[in-house]
């Protein structure tokens, strides 16, 4: 009796380091990373005054160009996934938000070339309105909530002006990354020379945020792509 219950003990306690040494070993790779897509990324489409048609025409064109390229191509295939996921929204002042292109998925070269023949040939929706950055932080990072399951979420801005309507910028941009929200930037400095300094101090935030400047509308085509392949690569890529 006194031998049988030292072997329950005997076993008990090897039961014991058996669990305390399982806590210790590291969880099984890719338990903790099994997402959809390498990047969910929101594309938000300045229609405020100052963006008149050739302007949104550009942005546009752009935009469509620049996910059809090779470079962006070959960045897209060099993920964990090899799929990303964007969304579009137009906006203005702080009652004019749209989107215009909800969650698709990119998983090939072919899937580049639909969304981005979609994008190029988009329509402006939007009534012109002032700029309010605040109200279109806050649009686009809603739209998370119904976002495949992605390693990275960005919020890809750009525009020619500062915020002028809706809410301060700051403590809306300090909420959007308290999210795990990159904010990045794109700004061209037709009006305002120094949109980008301004974008650093109050728009752009999150894990390895940037702001791209283009000197013009006529800059934005090239400006964008390298914006694109930034973000769809990830943090340290410049």
């Amino acid at each position: 009796m006194a031998a049988s219950r030292g072997f329950r003990n005997v076993a008990c306690w090897l039961l014991g380091v058996a669990v305390s040494f399982c806590f210790l070993l590291p969880l099984p790779a890719g338990r903790a990373e099994d997402y959809d897509v390498d990047l969910a990324l929101v594309l938000a489409i300045d229609c405020s005054f100052s963006v008149d048609s050739y302007e949104f025409a550009v942005q546009m064109q752009g935009l469509g160009r620049a996910l059809m390229t090779d470079a962006v191509k070959k960045a897209i295939a060099q993920g964990a996934r090899q799929r990303i996921a964007i969304a579009a929204v137009q906006w203005s002042d702080d009652r004019n938000q749209k989107i215009i292109l909800p969650w698709t998925i990119i998983s090939g070269p072919a899937d580049a070339d639909v969304l981005g023949t979609v994008l190029m040939n988009s329509q402006r929706e939007l009534s012109e309105g002032g700029t309010s950055l605040s109200t279109a932080l806050t649009f686009s990072a809603a739209l998370f909530a119904a976002a495949p399951s992605a390693e990275r979420q960005v919020i890809d801005i750009s525009t020619d002006g500062r915020n002028n309507s809706g809410p301060a910028v700051p403590p809306v941009r300090d909420r959007v990354v308290a999210q795990g929200i990159t904010i990045n930037g794109l700004t061209i400095l037709n009006e305002w020379p120094t949109l980008d300094t301004y974008f650093e101090s109050n728009v752009a935030g999150g894990q390895g945020h940037f702001v791209i400047p283009a000197n013009d509308y006529d800059a934005y085509g090239e400006a964008i792509l390298r914006k694109l392949l930034r973000e769809i690569t990830g943090p340290g890529i410049t």
